[in-house]
């Protein structure tokens, strides 16, 4: 038995009775990438010889009976981007940081391998995260492995489509307008963007980026469980992250087991304000029927944002783009690398385009924006104020072909060809927790993705809801993808 498709919750069991050696899960999933990661272009970095020289110590430890963290010897994948490995490449898809390398574990990797996790390597992003695809000059582009002409999504691209294609069992993302749950619902996994807080984000220079919009770092994997199980392990207060939380009581884990007849759902496939593909709007109301016929109560409940979808999405481009124009500064003081002055050229136009209109705003504007999300948060408090949880679909289209920006219409609809078709960055306005789960897939066997969202730091729930999902409409049977088969 090979291990490409095994959970990360069945690996930590079985490798902590003994029954399998971590070295070996490590040789499957190497394996898994030199067969199918040319066609995929998921990984940046390969980290083959710390990850076998940790592999062999955690068999050590399993032989002479050590204290075994919750991940011993589950293989890890890293974003290259917010969450620095030290002595890995550290290059956000920017080809002027092509030679950057970590000089230290960032604190989520910390209390990864704290736990016992190997990281495999760093996973592909678009530069610097600046949209919900992922390419850039340096790396290249990464494609679902459900279809190898389409996109992965992103930023976090690079870690679903290692995912889905059966190279690591774990992966990490970050999600500042999506870039978590967008590559999940392209690539057919799970991932969950916690409450803002919950997860610390020791982001250096400015501890104090991740509020606008609210930006989180989070697990991804194949199983909701595996998702639980990550969590688990990243969630706790820290000094260096002034926005992060005490732990709450919570078995993560536990909430997995939960049965739908304890959910109450409201529901909106469109948020009301979103053009949807036919196919998408189908697949999504035949997954929260079932979730209903399961014994959810399912309550059609459409938020009162009381602005229309330009308005929103300008509220959260204000954070957006004032985020990223801050970015040449703060490589300059972390790094020495002058973005801005000596190598602009080699930056992809349209993220110079997001820093030239970010340096452009006024403080006014912010601030006016911050109104705009004050009455989208309060909607959605609304909305769970009746529900444990809302539902809604994760992207207006199917994954679309890799080699454009984005579409330009949704079902006859003009849209942002970069921000238009993900429906996640509306909760980036508001720091909710909200995992997406696949709904099903399309007649081409395209995954289609559904948005989970649940009560600030009830983090449990979402979770509950998306393993009912998960058990109602299993898609584990459809791994390994047919991009790769």
């Amino acid at each position: 038995m090979t291990h490409e498709y095994t959970t990360a919750a069945t690996l930590a069991r079985e490798i902590r009775a003994g029954e399998v050696s971590p070295v070996d899960v490590l040789d499957d999933l190497f394996a898994q990438i030199d067969a199918h990661d040319d066609a995929v272009n998921a990984f940046t970095y390969r980290r083959e010889d710390d990850a076998y020289e940790a592999a062999r110590e955690a068999e050590r430890a399993v032989e002479e009976g050590r204290g075994l963290g919750p991940l011993h010897g589950v293989p890890v994948a890293i974003k290259d981007l917010d969450t620095p490995v030290e002595g890995a490449p550290m290059t956000c898809g920017s080809a002027p940081l092509a030679d950057n390398v970590a000089e230290e574990d960032c604190l989520p990797v910390e209390r990864l391998k704290d736990a016992g996790a190997i990281v495999v390597g760093m996973t592909n992003v678009p530069e610097f995260g600046h949209k919900g695809t992922t390419d850039n000059p340096l790396h290249g582009t990464t494609v679902t492995p459900f279809d190898t002409d389409r996109i992965a999504g992103g930023s976090s691209g690079g870690s679903a489509a290692a995912l889905a294609a059966g190279m690591t069992p774990l992966a990490i993302g970050s999600d500042a307008g999506g870039s978590i749950r967008i590559p999940a619902s392209a690539c057919g996994i799970a991932g969950l963007m916690p409450s803002f807080g919950l997860v610390p984000f020791d982001a250096r220079p400015d501890a104090l980026e991740a509020h606008s919009p609210f930006t989180a770092l989070g697990p991804m994997a194949r199983s909701v469980e595996d998702v639980a199980l990550m969590l688990d392990v990243l969630v706790g207060w820290d000094a260096s992250d002034p926005f992060s939380v005490p732990a709450p009581e919570a078995d993560y884990v536990g909430a997995t087991r939960r049965g739908a007849d304890s959910l109450s759902v409201g529901y909106s496939p469109d948020l009301g304000i979103f053009p949807m593909e036919d196919v998408v709007r189908d697949i999504v109301e035949e997954a929260v029927a079932e979730l209903d016929a399961a014994g959810a109560s399912v309550t059609p409940s459409e938020p009162a944002f009381g602005h229309d979808y330009e308005t929103m999405l300008a509220a959260w481009e204000e954070g957006f783009k004032l985020l990223l124009s801050s970015l040449p500064e703060k490589v300059e003081q972390a790094t020495g690398i002058d973005l801005w002055g000596e190598h602009r050229d080699e930056l992809m136009d349209q993220f110079v385009a997001y820093i030239e209109e970010g340096l452009d705003q006024s403080a006014a504007e912010f601030k006016r924006a911050d109104m705009v999300r004050t009455d989208v948060y309060d909607a959605v408090n609304d909305v769970l104020a009746d529900n444990d949880v809302f539902v809604t679909a994760t992207l207006a289209t199917p994954p679309f072909d890799a080699d454009i920006a984005g579409p330009t219409a949704v079902d006859g609809h003009p849209v942002d060809p970069y921000f238009g078709w993900p429906l996640t960055w509306v909760f980036n306005l508001t720091g909710h927790p909200v995992l997406s789960v696949p709904a099903g897939f399309t007649d081409d066997g395209l995954p289609v993705g559904l948005q989970i969202v649940g009560q600030r730091f009830d983090d449990e729930t979402v979770l509950a809801a998306g393993a009912a999902i998960e058990r109602i409409r299993p898609w584990d049977d459809h791994y390994p993808p047919a991009g790769i088969a």
